[in-house]
């Protein structure tokens, strides 16, 4: 079993009930991450956790959440700096009824053999993407960090770092390096300006098709009723000189674009035209060894 301690932050999201029906609810805090939010807030059960994207209005991804929901009220799982989040959340909610603070937590990622034994000499059982908490910390199923079976542990963890050999923890460029070995999308890389999250293999974790408006919602809905979009995420065996945002070139043309590379410079994850993505195929020293259109979580 592997672990790793990562940099991440935690929002408490709650608000007061309205007399206003919201979209068919009437606590403020709900319907407010609902309608700025791509997956499915009003219907996300207690114990519960999803992933979402907040989209500009042409439906690409400015950043991303973890959202739980704890006893109705929410918490939000991220990357991004907390007091720069609430800042734009509070410009968001207009005179919606909600209040943000920032939770004090340490976040753990634990992963690979054994894990599930390890959470369960903790005496617990979780399905995926579902957590539990004790008057310390949460543990929560987590299948969408590295596309392995996975849990996260954030709060105060002391007395889980006791529990955990320091030879089994990883390095953050080792943890980006499996990141991209197992297509897993990441905000800032392939989550980013100019790419629709439908061209990547997270969508389906990240999108709800039915849940009516929210930013970003047309232009997702206009590309996935045309079919599929022109561009594919895929992994690649890199074979040649090329950096991350470069573009793939074949045969003189610009077929894609480079997104990830491994620190040992020889596996990339990025972005190629559909009609020419074909597994196996050299283009000029990189290798389309996998097109990534399903997640394995």
């Amino acid at each position: 079993m592997n672990w790793i301690s990562l940099n991440r932050h935690k929002i408490l999201v709650k608000g007061k009930k309205s007399k206003l029906n919201l979209k068919g609810v009437n606590e403020e805090h709900k319907a407010f991450l609902h309608n700025i939010l791509s997956n499915d807030i009003i219907n996300l059960q207690n114990g519960r956790f999803n992933y979402n994207l907040m989209l500009d209005s042409k439906g690409s991804p400015l950043t991303d959440f973890f959202v739980y929901n704890d006893e109705n009220v929410y918490i939000l799982d991220t990357e991004e700096d907390p007091y720069q989040t609430i800042e734009k959340l509070n410009k968001l909610k207009l005179s919606l009824q909600v209040n943000f603070e920032i939770l004090p937590s340490r976040h753990l990622y634990i992963f690979g053999e054994n894990v599930e034994s390890f959470i369960k000499s903790m005496g617990l059982n979780l399905e995926k993407f579902s957590f539990a908490k004790s008057h310390k910390y949460f543990v929560a199923n987590n299948p969408l960090r590295l596309g392995v079976k996975g849990y996260d542990i954030f709060g105060d963890i002391e007395n889980i770092l006791d529990l955990l050999n320091p030879q089994d923890e990883i390095s953050l460029q080792d943890f980006e390096d499996l990141r991209i070995k197992n297509c897993i999308p990441k905000i800032k890389k392939e989550l980013k300006e100019n790419i629709l999250p439908l061209e990547t293999n997270i969508w389906k974790y990240a999108i709800s098709l039915n849940k009516g408006c929210y930013i970003g919602q047309e232009a997702v809905a206009r590309v996935y009723y045309r079919g599929k979009p022109p561009r594919v995420m895929a992994k690649f065996l890199i074979n040649k000189d090329i950096k991350e945002e470069d573009k793939i070139i074949f045969e003189g043309k610009s077929i894609g674009i480079m997104t990830s590379i491994t620190t040992d410079g020889k596996t990339g994850l990025g972005f190629i035209l559909r009609a020419k993505a074909q597994e196996g195929k050299d283009y000029d020293g990189i290798i389309l060894e996998k097109v990534c259109e399903e997640l394995n979580a």
